[in-house]
C-alpha cells in the first residue's frame, strides 16, 4: 500500500497524467463536430466520413494489448510520453492534410496515440494510491476524461467557424508540447522510481504473459463487464444516436444534440459515486454491473415497444441510463487490478479495455447492416420500424455479456474468499 505521506504527490502525478488523457479524448472527439467541414475539405462521401470513426475504434481496440505489454516493460511514464508525442504530430498532420488518404493516416495515428493514454493513467493510479482509494480515482479518471469530449463540442465548433480548419486543429495540437513539459517534470512511475522497467521479454515470454493474464478468471470477468455495460452509449454517441432520435423518435436536430450531451453529463456525475460505492463494497462489483445492464435493457425495451414516438421524458431517461453505464464499465478494470499481480496489471487492463470497444464496433456495424437491409438501396430514409429492428441487435450482446459475467463471477468467487476481496488485497496468482 502506498504510504500516506505520498498522497499529496499522488494527486499531483494523477492530475498531470489525467490532463494528457483529457487531451486524448478531445483529439478523439474533435472530428465529431467537423463532419461537414471534413466532407467539404476532402470531398468525402458519407461512408468515407464514417470510416474515420471505424478506423479509430479498430486501432484503439487493437492497440490495447500491445500497449499493456509496453507499459509492463517500459513503465507508464515512457509510454504516455510516446502517446502524447504521437497524438501531437498526428493532429498537426490532420490540420495540414488536404487529401482523404493523408487525413486517414493522420486519424490512424491519433487513434494510436490515444490508445496509449488511458491504461497508463490506470497503472499510475494503482502505483500511487492506497488500494481502497483506487476504485474512486479510477472512476474519477474515466469521468473527468470526458471533459475532453465537451471541449471538443462547443469550443472546437467555435474554432472551426472562427479560425478555419487548419488553424483550429493547429491550436488543438499546440496543447501537446505544453502537457509534454508538465508530464516530464511531474510524472513518476512509482513513488520510489521515476522510470520503472520490466524485464526484457522474448516472444515466448510475451505470449506467456498474455496467456496468464487471459487465463486469470478476474481478467475474463473484467473483460465481459467492460464488454456489456458501455456499448449502447458508444453506439448512440459515435454514430446512430442522432439519426435514431431524429428519424425514429421525431426530435428536432437541436433537441437530439442536446439530449445526446446528457450521455456525457450522466457519465461525469455517476463516476465518483460509483467509485465510492465499489471501494466500500468490492464483493458486489459484478452485481452492480448486472443491475445496470438490466436497467439499460428495461429502458431500451420501453422505448422500442412504445407505440409511435416515445415521450421526451422516456428518451431523457434512456440517454441518462446509457450515460451511467459508461462508468460501470470501469468496474472491469478494478476486477482486473485485484485479480492480477502488478507485473501483469497493464497487460490485463489492455485485454479488459478491448471489451467495450469490440462490443461498440460490433453494434455500430450490426445496426448499420440491419438498417441497410430494411431500406431501399442507396437510401438513407430510415423508418422507425427499421430503427426498432436495428436497435434490437443490442439484446444479443446484452445476453451474451450477462451470461459471461455470471459465469466468470462464479469462478472468481470460488477462487478468492470474500474477506480477501473486502480487504482490497491484490491477488498474486
Amino acid at each position: 500500500m502506498t504510504p500516506p505521506r505520498t498522497l499529496p504527490r499522488a494527486w499531483v502525478v494523477w492530475a498531470a497524467a489525467l490532463l494528457v488523457y483529457v487531451l486524448a479524448v478531445f483529439h478523439r472527439s474533435s472530428l465529431a463536430v467537423a463532419g461537414l467541414d471534413a466532407t467539404e475539405r476532402f470531398g468525402l462521401s458519407a461512408s468515407q466520413l464514417g470510416s474515420f470513426t471505424m478506423l479509430q475504434l479498430l486501432v484503439y481496440a487493437g492497440m490495447q494489448v500491445p500497449v499493456g505489454l509496453l507499459i509492463d516493460r517500459f513503465g507508464p511514464r515512457t509510454v504516455l510520453t510516446v502517446g502524447l508525442v504521437t497524438m501531437t504530430v498526428a493532429q498537426t498532420g490532420f490540420a495540414l492534410a488536404t487529401t482523404y488518404p493523408t487525413a486517414l493516416v493522420a486519424r490512424l495515428l491519433v487513434g494510436t496515440g490515444d490508445a496509449m493514454t488511458f491504461i497508463c493513467v490506470l497503472r499510475l493510479v494503482a502505483s500511487w494510491f492506497p488500494d481502497r482509494r483506487v476504485p474512486l480515482v479510477t472512476q474519477l479518471t474515466g469521468s473527468t476524461g470526458q471533459i475532453g469530449a465537451i471541449v471538443a463540442a462547443v469550443p472546437m465548433t467555435w474554432a472551426l467557424s472562427g479560425l478555419g480548419w487548419t488553424r483550429a486543429y493547429l491550436v488543438a495540437a499546440a496543447a501537446g508540447p505544453v502537457l509534454l513539459a508538465l508530464l516530464l517534470a511531474v510524472v513518476r512511475d512509482t513513488p520510489e522510481q521515476r522510470h520503472q522497467r520490466g524485464h526484457p521479454m522474448s516472444r515466448q515470454v510475451l505470449v506467456a504473459t498474455l496467456r496468464e493474464s487471459w487465463a486469470q478468471p478476474g481478467t475474463r470477468l473484467g473483460f465481459w463487464v467492460h464488454f456489456t455495460a458501455p456499448f449502447s452509449a458508444h453506439m448512440l454517441s459515435l454514430v446512430w444516436g442522432f439519426p435514431f432520435l431524429v428519424l425514429s423518435e421525431g426530435l428536432s436536430a437541436t433537441a437530439a444534440g442536446t439530449l445526446l450531451s446528457l450521455v456525457v453529463v450522466a457519465s461525469i456525475a455517476t463516476g465518483p459515486v460509483l467509485g465510492w460505492m465499489v471501494g466500500r463494497h468490492p464483493w458486489h462489483r459484478s452485481t452492480v454491473a448486472l443491475a445496470t445492464v438490466a436497467v439499460t435493457v428495461a429502458v431500451w425495451t420501453a422505448v422500442l415497444a412504445w407505440p409511435g414516438d416515445a415521450p421526451l421524458w422516456l428518451l431523457v431517461l434512456l440517454v441518462t441510463v446509457c450515460g451511467c453505464a459508461g462508468p460501470v464499465a470501469m468496474i472491469g478494470f478494478d476486477v482486473g487490478r485485484t485479480s492480477n499481480p502488478p507485473v501483469r496489471m497493464a497487460s490485463a487492463s489492455g485485454i479488459i479495455n478491448q471489451g467495450g470497444f469490440v462490443a461498440a464496433l460490433i453494434t455500430v456495424l450490426a445496426v448499420g447492416a440491419v438498417l441497410d437491409l430494411m431500406t431501399a438501396p442507396g437510401s438513407t430514409d430510415y423508418t422507425p420500424d427499421a430503427f426498432r429492428a436495428a436497435m434490437s441487435v443490442q439484446y444479443v450482446l446484452w445476453t451474451l455479456g450477462a451470461v459471461q459475467i455470471l459465469r466468470w463471477r462464479n469462478r472468481v468467487r470460488r477462487q478468492v474468499p470474500r474477506e480477501v476481496v473486502e480487504r482490497g488485497s491484490t491477488m498474486i496468482g
